[in-house]
């Protein structure tokens, strides 16, 4: 299967997650719960975990482009390095998760819960955080050059040095958060 071009089903994600030893047995069939599992460098293109608890999991350097995390609990996972791009991660759980140097690029993170995560220096470039929760995020060096922050809360979120070139701002929470060597000039803002 040429998972660079497809999305799993939750069938297929299960096979994969057996073929990588990080499950065994049956596909359960209500929310899988793969807490502190480790899929570090782990091809997961496509995969298919919406809804699933993955807190505490490890996705250093795992590719999963265009995954399906929409509704999952990601609190505190590692995913250092991963390549998230085109991913759906609406409305998951991020808060306190290791994204740094992650590729979010293009991802739909609206509603999502980044709440006290490291994104520095991640690739959010054209990705929809529109209502999303960055309170208390290290945003610092981030690229989120013509992301959509509208309605997020980035209350207390550190922003110092990110890319914010054709952002989305519009009614932002922007209460304490610090923008030091950031240029707002080329922010959209009503």
């Amino acid at each position: 299967m040429d998972r660079d071009h497809t999305h799993m089903t939750r069938e297929e994600t299960w096979h994969t997650l057996i073929e990588l030893k990080a499950v065994e047995g049956e596909m359960p069939a209500g929310r899988w719960n793969l807490d502190e599992a480790n899929l570090d460098e782990a091809n997961l293109s496509g995969a298919y975990f919406s809804g699933a608890n993955l807190s505490e999991a490890y996705f250093s350097e795992a590719n999963l482009t265009r995954a399906n995390l929409s509704g999952a609990n990601l609190n505190e996972a590692f995913l250092r390095g991963a390549d998230l791009n085109g991913a759906d991660l609406s409305e998951a759980d991020l808060s306190k998760a290791n994204l740094i140097r992650a590729d979010l690029s293009g991802a739909n993170l609206s509603g999502a819960n980044f709440s006290g995560a490291d994104l520095s220096e991640a690739d959010l470039s054209g990705a929809d955080l529109s209502g999303a929760d960055l309170s208390g995020a290290d945003l610092s060096g981030a690229d989120l050059s013509e992301a959509d922050l509208s309605e997020a809360d980035l209350s207390k979120a550190n922003l110092s040095g990110a890319n914010l070139n054709g952002t989305d701002l519009s009614e932002a929470n922007l209460n304490g958060t610090d923008f030091s060597r950031t240029d707002l000039n080329r922010t959209k803002q009503r």
